[in-house]
């Protein structure tokens, strides 16, 4: 039984990460194990029921503190980034790196339509402020001085992905979890637990499909709102957990209203950038649409979704384009191009100028690329 589960809590609308293409495969593909309380026994719940009451949450408000942790297994990507002229592209690849390796911590903030996601670096610190009812949002990066306010386009519809936040939340990667359920995921309820001082489920999914490589996901479940609180992704094999992040502190009472609200600093440069709604085709058959060889597609669905990035898209500067040549530098020669493997995503760089990712192995990239 396919038991998708569509989802429209504001919870969701927290901003999230999408400007690399390792990064936007981690997040395709991704979504801490609960802390087991023996003191902690909440009335049961069938696998489906807690998936219903995961699914019908409707958080509207919050603040909290999470922690992520990144242990995907990547070669050395420091020349990705080298210094840092201040531009663009230079800063976005070092945040992706940043990203991918170590851990992070960051506050979150929710009231409504409105949100704020501050990620705290050792020496500065990210935000990102977003209202959603203004169809508006705020980028600020206390290292650079920039202040860049998105607007959005006449096209977008959602802010389902924003770009340059920094950190997933558990809700996130539940929701993305939840929209790949059906027949090719075990669902499981583990033991009950505490995290951030609250009573949690445990919701245990298992892909079935031989070509992912994710092995097994847990989700801390909030036993009063069915909130997502914590969410861990443990690879194929793997006994630990490569990607885990949760709240180590969570209130459910909104924030103080000044703490979503951003007036550019003094000193700081302000950029003005207008949101396009973006454009992925499912499949490979275009019609001889003029611009669908622009467009990155989507091949299969599930655990096993793999996203192309044709050529045009690696070769501009607001792209992968600027950083995806170190990439393929790292990566290991295969037939008819290049792989570069983690414990988590594989990105094959074929030949021909076209790049797939996937949490899918090489081989299986490389079929797809051929057209099998």
């Amino acid at each position: 039984m396919d038991r998708r589960h569509p989802r429209r809590s504001p919870a969701r609308w927290l901003p999230i990460a999408g400007a690399f293409v390792l990064v936007a495969a981690v997040a395709a593909a991704v979504v801490i194990p609960t802390a087991a309380d023996a003191q902690v026994d909440l009335p049961d719940k069938t696998p489906a029921a807690l998936l219903d009451f995961a699914a019908a949450s409707d958080v509207t408000a919050m603040t909290g503190t999470i922690e992520q942790t990144s242990e995907l297994g990547l070669p050395d990507l420091s020349s990705l980034t080298g210094p840092s002229d201040g531009g663009d592209s230079s800063a976005g690849a070092s945040d992706a790196i940043d990203l991918l390796t170590g851990s992070h911590t960051a506050k979150v903030y929710l009231d409504g339509d409105r949100s704020r996601l501050q990620v705290l670096d050792r020496l500065a610190e990210r935000d990102v402020y977003l209202d959603r009812s203004a169809g508006e949002g705020w980028f600020v990066d206390s290292e650079t001085k920039t202040a860049t306010h998105y607007t959005a386009g006449d096209d977008v519809t959602s802010w389902e992905r924003q770009p340059d936040a920094m950190v997933h939340t558990p809700q996130q990667l539940l929701d993305d979890a939840l929209a790949k359920l059906g027949d090719s995921t075990e669902i499981s309820v583990g033991t009950d637990g505490r995290v951030a001082g609250r009573d949690v489920y445990e919701l245990v999914l298992v892909p079935k499909d031989a070509a992912s490589l994710v092995g097994e996901l847990r989700f801390a479940i909030d036993g009063e709102t069915g909130a997502a609180v914590a969410a861990s992704v443990t690879a194929r094999g793997a006994d630990l957990p490569a990607f885990d992040i949760a709240f180590t502190d969570l209130s459910f009472a909104a924030p103080d209203p000044a703490t979503l609200t951003y007036d550019p600093a003094p000193g700081y440069t302000v950029e003005k950038k207008t949101l396009s709604s973006p454009h992925i085709d499912s499949g490979a058959t275009h019609d001889g649409a003029t611009d669908a060889a622009a467009r990155p597609v989507v091949h299969g669905e599930g655990w096993a979704t793999v996203v192309e990035l044709p050529q045009a898209d690696r070769g501009t500067p607001d792209a992968a384009g600027p950083y995806a040549a170190a990439l393929e530098r790292l990566a290991r020669p295969v037939a008819d191009g290049r792989v570069l493997e983690t414990a988590l995503v594989t990105v094959y760089f074929a030949d021909d100028g076209r790049v797939f990712a996937g949490a899918v192995s090489a081989d299986h990239l490389a079929r797809v690329a051929a057209g099998d």
